[in-house]
């Protein structure tokens, strides 16, 4: 692959990050606060690429002379470039959930409870409060969470969400188990906005004994995925 090969590559990875940076497709990779450097190095690898072949382009005027072309198995290595384009990978799921042990972690501090009748909640900030404040603040306030499904093999049911520090690589879940009023069909997957009160019964992941509180259903209703899948509270 000769440079000016080399140039069109970067332009096309430049315009990737650009294109997932300037649209919601930033966020099945990278937190919400990284958009900025992401459009930012989106910006610099297309000033790299111009510079590159407006150099490349100067210096064959100048020498009469041209580059021989490099194998043309190198093109193969747009094609992750094409995919990362034209497809948007899915939401980490119930599958990843599953395998992996709860991510939650004991909070410093906890808030005052935001205003509301149910109270909105995140998965983690719901499950922080009940497995290591033991409810104190949840109890008498029905809460409203959202997450999505996952079923054991059991069939036991959890709402979860996956949370990240950075990007999707490192995302792990934090999980709630379900009782209580559920819907007769549970399907995997499936975004559930879940309305019901704290329970001090726990249980404890079996991939590494993490602490997975219950929250007791009242009602649940089918919601869209939301804008953002994973869940950025657990480290703020």
């Amino acid at each position: 692959m000769n440079r000016q090969a080399q140039a069109a590559v970067l332009f096309l990875l430049g315009a990737a990050l650009l294109h997932a940076g300037a649209t919601d497709l930033y966020l099945r990779y990278v937190k919400t606060g990284l958009r900025p450097l992401l459009l930012a190095s989106g910006a610099v690898l297309i000033a790299t690429a111009v510079a590159t072949a407006w150099y490349e382009r100067r210096r064959d005027r100048r020498s009469g002379s041209h580059e021989h072309p490099g194998p043309r198995v190198s093109w193969l290595l747009l094609l992750p470039l094409l995919a990362l384009i034209l497809s948007a990978p899915p939401a980490l799921g119930s599958y990843s959930a599953l395998r992996t042990g709860t991510a939650l972690q004991k909070p410093y501090a906890y808030g005052p409870l935001p205003a509301g009748d149910p109270v909105p909640l995140s998965v983690v900030e719901y499950a922080s409060r009940a497995a290591y404040d033991h409810g104190r603040s949840l109890h008498g306030r029905p809460v409203r969470v959202t997450g999505f499904l996952a079923l054991d093999r059991s069939g036991a049911p959890y709402l979860v969400r996956m949370a990240l520090n950075c990007c999707a690589a490192d995302a792990q879940p934090v999980k709630v188990a379900l009782t209580g009023d559920l819907p007769p069909v549970l399907r995997p997957d499936a975004w559930l906005e879940v309305t019901g009160t704290y329970t001090p019964r726990l249980t404890r992941d079996p991939v590494n004994d993490g602490p997975i509180p219950y929250l007791k259903v009242t009602s649940t209703r089918p919601v869209q995925a939301p804008r953002d899948p994973y869940d950025e509270t657990w480290n703020n």
